[in-house]
């Protein structure tokens, strides 16, 4: 079993929702670290902690951004970090379902992703060496406490329950 971590430069955590019942607003948080445990030979018994700054949250609007760190949403100050925490890793084909808890706003629920990868072992240009993995999954927000919502005139809600989430990670061997 050898241990991996998070490379954050080389990685991305992203999510969509609909807003105002119209178009997918899509955003990221820019700071994610964690650790993989990990063995080739035996994939079902790896495992994968991993922690995402909520106060990194980058939706390229901000106003929005101040909105999502707020009480209304996140609430950062109080909820600092999402967090997952794996449970199980199955083969799903070629590729994995990995289930584990999901700690959003202080709420955690099992969530399971649908995984592609680990990637081949490749030598970076400075001799770290390198896989990779993409996730996705969905959610509903208010399973996490995220209720904060606006009627719309026409009908409808300002922004949607169902939220989209996809991982692109890239992990260094640790030494």
């Amino acid at each position: 079993m050898s241990t991996w971590l998070i490379d954050p430069a080389h990685s991305s955590a992203n999510f969509s929702v609909k807003h105002m019942m119209i178009a997918k607003v899509h955003g990221g948080f820019e700071k994610v670290s964690g650790t993989l445990q990990y063995d080739p030979s035996d994939i079902t018994k790896a495992s994968i902690e991993a922690s995402i700054d909520a106060a990194s949250i980058n939706t390229r609007e901000t106003q929005r951004d101040g909105h999502l760190k707020s009480a209304d949403f996140f609430d950062v100050e109080k909820y600092p970090t999402l967090n997952f925490k794996s449970k199980k890793v199955e083969k799903d084909g070629e590729d994995l379902k990995v289930t584990g808890d999901l700690t959003i706003h202080g709420i955690t629920k099992e969530v399971a992703l649908e995984v592609e990868g680990p990637t081949a072992e490749m030598k970076d240009p400075y001799g770290n060496i390198k896989i990779g993995i993409s996730a996705t999954t969905k959610i509903k927000r208010k399973d996490f406490g995220l209720t904060w919502n606006a009627a719309l005139e026409a009908g409808g809600v300002l922004v949607g329950d169902d939220v989209a989430i996809s991982l692109d990670i890239q992990f260094a061997k640790k030494v």
